[in-house]
């Protein structure tokens, strides 16, 4: 059971999205909930408070009779509901209601402690509202998407329950579950905030990490396959330069090679008399790909972690407007909901991933090059050179995705329209950084799961694998149990398809 009071960490999303850890809230919290909602109440009164007796956005100028101001709610809500595209995937809808229940129960939003509950039942229950991915420009918060949560929470709108997309209000009455009450500002309260994108960058976040660990094993068992010198890997190189991305890939790549039979020393080869040689057969440095993965993949572990840090930051802060603070007995007006700081990480993580796909590819193509690598039959083929292609057909699915990669990665964080008659002049647009940046995740273990199978299939062919290293021989018996060795040609994506589903189940400590 997760405790949500405002403190909520990647473990805590991880846990609760992907092992379905039930919620709960604490008493000090919902009490603090409702002195929010019972100081707005009354400081209301007398005082003109935005979105609660006033329109919203440039139509805040007009004044809401206190007749009208629940019905206010409900319009926002049912208005703002109009996203279109592809279906938020059940990950990232329970990543986004984890994100918001946990912003609300901070109690600077005035909202109505039903709010709370219902949320935390969806989450309990696996009831997920249907959100799309187009709507949001990620400036006054996620209203579409966030408005597709909210209408599901009056009871209205569409679930996913069970397998099946049903009517909200058939399903609530199946689970017994009482709409949200509107009193003051819920409308406002639920849909004004960056829960969106946040939730969906944690999960972004969850498989970055994933792929990252991946790369690095990968990398790690092609230094066995050419059997490369260990010095570029070793701890005095990679302590005299001063990233910790850097050092910490580089040690993980020695952790994984520590008991490898096929890693050479320098010393022993090298670092001796050589003066009868005029040409050395063997490679006396490794390409880039090879040679240089702590200087390649340290910037990326840095942006995730960098990444990681700036999204707890905003999952754990009140990302509404105006903002209640019971302490100072005051509501303030301003801009919290805006989403620049989730957008730019996003787009870093995008980035960097991309990169990660691009080493991929570039090692792919090393392993199906015999030009290349001077070792391997080409395309890494088993069977009878002419008549087999091996590796050649996945090889352009490889490059055409990586390709695809580079460019969706072009930045959102810069690709401000204005809109809403100008009033939101200056945009994030951080749900798109963060669908785009989901999409290019997705793409770059499908690049990964071809370079894996590339792997097994080469290890095949050297007959190695009584000298791998036990970590590479792990990932060998892991994926040999999905891809059978081949030598006649097969057809392959559903292999591509399995490995990547694997690769992307695989358990990574966070």
């Amino acid at each position: 059971m997760l405790n949500i009071n405002g403190t909520l960490s990647l473990k805590d999303f991880n846990t609760v999205v992907f092992k379905n850890t039930p919620v709960q809230i604490d008493e000090d919290t919902m009490l603090a909930v409702k002195a929010s909602h019972d100081f707005l109440k009354e400081f209301a009164e007398n005082k003109i408070i935005y979105g609660v007796n006033t329109g919203f956005g440039p139509m805040a100028q007009y004044k809401i009779e206190a007749s009208k101001t629940k019905e206010l709610q409900y319009n926002l809500i049912r208005s703002h509901a109009s996203g279109t595209g592809d279906v938020l995937d059940e990950a990232c809808v329970r990543a986004a209601l984890l994100a918001r229940l946990n912003t609300l129960s901070l109690g600077n939003s005035g909202i109505h402690s039903s709010v709370l509950d219902v949320m935390k039942a969806l989450l309990n229950k696996n009831i997920h509202p249907l959100i799309f991915h187009h709507g949001g420009v990620g400036a006054s918060g996620d209203l579409v998407q966030l408005a597709h949560i909210a209408l599901v929470l009056i009871g209205e709108g569409e679930v996913f329950f069970k397998g099946k997309r049903l009517e909200t209000k058939e399903v609530f009455n199946t689970e017994q579950i009482k709409p949200i009450e509107i009193v003051l500002r819920e409308g406002l309260g639920l849909i004004n905030g960056t829960s969106v994108m946040t939730g969906i960058g944690m999960i972004n976040l969850i498989y970055a990490k994933k792929i990252i660990k991946i790369s690095t094993q990968c990398s790690s068992a092609i230094n066995e396959l050419v059997q490369a010198y260990d010095d570029h890997l070793s701890l005095e190189l990679h302590q005299t330069k001063k990233h910790g991305g850097q050092s910490e890939v580089a040690e993980q790549m020695r952790l994984h090679l520590k008991d490898s039979k096929l890693i050479k020393h320098r010393a022993q080869h090298l670092y001796k008399s050589n003066e009868d040689v005029d040409i050395f057969h063997d490679k006396v440095q490794e390409y880039y790909s090879i040679r240089c993965v702590p200087q390649i993949l340290g910037p990326v572990l840095d942006t995730i972690n960098q990444a990681e840090k700036v999204l707890v930051d905003e999952v754990n802060s009140a990302n509404d407007n105006p903002i209640i603070d019971v302490a100072n007995q005051n509501v303030y007006h301003g801009g919290n909901f805006h989403g620049d700081y989730v957008s730019l990480e996003m787009d870093k993580l995008k980035l960097v991933i991309t990169k990660t796909s691009m080493l991929a590819e570039r090692q792919l193509n090393y392993l199906l090059n015999s030009k290349l690598n001077n070792l391997l039959p080409p395309f890494v083929n088993l069977g009878q050179l002419g008549l087999n292609f091996g590796m050649q057909g996945v090889q352009f699915t490889a490059t055409s995705t990586t390709a695809e990669n580079q460019t969706l990665s072009n930045p959102m964080y810069v690709h401000s329209i204005p809109n809403n008659n100008d009033n939101q002049d200056v945009v994030s647009m951080g749900t798109n950084a963060a669908l785009l940046t989901k999409k290019v995740i997705e793409n770059t273990f499908e690049v990964l799961a071809i370079e894996v199978i590339t792997i097994i299939q080469a290890i095949e062919y050297l007959e190695i694998q009584d000298k791998l290293s036990s970590e590479t021989l792990k990932l060998y018996t892991s994926i040999r149990e999905i891809v059978p060795v081949f030598k006649e040609d097969l057809v392959m994506y559903p292999y591509i398809s399995k490995v990547k589903a694997f690769l992307m189940q695989t358990n990574t400590t966070i």
